[in-house]
């Protein structure tokens, strides 16, 4: 078989979007595929006796993934590592993303010790979201700083902000918080570039979307705001996680 890329150990660290939540897949562990088990899947196909490891639990806050997650991962002495963290700091009201920044660069740093390659996620444009819209400049000053990170470390950085296709309202599922299954795939596709690794993973095709009356997208925001974004603040306000009793869906090789 021909050597495609020079990994073999694989460890994905982070919270639900790297869990995979919003691409349900109910024969795969815990219930999730998502765009890491993709880029993973890919990455198997192309070296034989490929590992692949996912610690990420939906709901965790970066200090948590650095508490929890960096440790286990390295135990494990992969030779690539994907983190995304910090989204659910930058969400929350009155924190600081240069703060959150400075904390992330430290578990880069530790991450890098045994000189796996790192590859770090910024966040998504998100202006044309609703709520989250308002965050937007959080989320570039956020980015900014990883930018920043990699650099000083020689990490690897999947632009999100850069993949305009996540603009469209078909990339997110319906609680308007995680990527849809054409999401994910249009994600693990954008990893897979930045590893430079060819892939054949089926790109998005933007057809036109069905405008909808004013009347309409107020009923479906109400609902909305109903399903979704009430028992998330609920959550919020009794400082619970939907990662609570959560574990890992790939503790382990």
């Amino acid at each position: 078989m021909t050597v495609r890329h020079p990994w073999s150990r694989y460890v994905a660290i982070g919270d639900s979007f790297t869990e995979g939540i919003g691409d349900p897949e109910p024969a795969n562990p815990g219930g999730h595929r998502g765009w890491a088990d993709r880029v993973a899947e890919v990455l198997a196909s192309q070296v034989e006796n490929f590992a692949y490891a996912n610690l990420a639990i939906r709901g965790r806050l970066l200090q948590q993934i650095l508490d929890e997650q960096v440790d286990a991962a390295l135990a494990l002495r992969p030779d690539l590592i994907s983190i995304s963290a910090g989204g659910n700091d930058i969400i929350r009201p009155g924190t600081d993303p240069d703060e959150v920044a400075a904390r992330l660069d430290s578990g880069i740093e530790r991450l890098r010790r045994d000189d796996a390659t790192v590859v770090m996620f910024n966040g998504p444009d998100i202006g044309s979201t609703p709520v989250l819209g308002r965050m937007r400049g959080k989320v570039a000053i956020y980015n900014e700083n990883l930018h920043a990170i990699a650099k000083r470390h020689d990490a690897i950085v999947a632009d999100m902000w850069a993949t305009r296709e996540l603009t469209d309202s078909r990339m997110w599922a319906p609680d308007r918080l995680h990527f849809s299954p054409v999401g994910h795939q249009a994600i693990a596709r954008m990893v897979l570039d930045a590893l430079n690794v060819a892939n054949d993973l089926e790109p998005f095709a933007a057809e036109p979307l069905t405008r909808q009356t004013w009347r309409q997208a107020r009923i479906d925001d109400i609902g909305w705001a109903r399903e979704h974004f009430a028992p998330w603040i609920l959550r919020r306000l009794r400082r619970e996680s939907s990662g609570d009793g959560v574990t890992p869906k790939r503790p382990e090789f």
